[in-house]
């Protein structure tokens, strides 16, 4: 009976004793290293232009209007150089589909610097292009440059043809340099 009484004593000794360092521990944080100084003269830093939000909606509005002009229910979306997105606009009548096609028209134009009608055509020479996830290469996406470099995309989904959809993405394009 003795040894059990010890066991048990010890046992609860360990257990206070361990629940002790586990609240001394989370009682008393780590100590945080002092924020370290970095070097922001243009050596460890790149600058980078990026469509407004006022431009994004301008865009959209203007290639919704286009399509609207000519009796296409479409949806349009504008995203950022980093493919993230910022604006988009279902169109009356516009097909469900054409709201996440519209998304990843304008991330795969903007990816690549390029129409969406042109990267089409590469998948002949590139077929594993296409399992990139988020893309899709169906004419509707076309790039907004800036200095030549991407810094947004327009795409655009349901018209009855790629075509048209890039046709719309474009109209938005020109609209921003009004």
């Amino acid at each position: 009976m003795k040894k059990i009484l010890l066991g048990a004593t010890a046992a609860a000794v360990v257990a206070a004793g361990t629940f002790g360092v586990v609240s001394a521990n989370a009682a008393a944080p780590a100590a945080v290293p002092a924020a370290v100084a970095a070097d922001a003269t243009g050596q460890h830093t790149v600058e980078s232009t990026h469509l407004t939000i006022g431009a994004a909606v301008q865009a959209a509005r203007a290639t919704l209007d286009a399509a609207g002009a000519e009796g296409q229910r479409v949806s349009v979306a504008v995203v950022d150089r980093n493919g993230n997105t910022l604006v988009t606009l279902r169109g009356d009548g516009a097909g469900p589909q054409s709201y996440e096609s519209a998304v990843k028209k304008a991330f795969t134009a903007v990816s690549w610097n390029a129409p969406t009608s042109e990267l089409a055509e590469r998948l002949t020479n590139a077929p594993n292009l296409k399992d990139i996830p988020g893309t899709l290469f169906l004419g509707g996406g076309v790039p907004v440059t800036a200095k030549g470099a991407p810094i947004a995309g327009i795409g655009v989904a349901g018209a009855p043809s790629g075509d048209l959809d890039e046709k719309f993405a474009r109209i938005g394009v020109a609209s921003l340099t009004k």
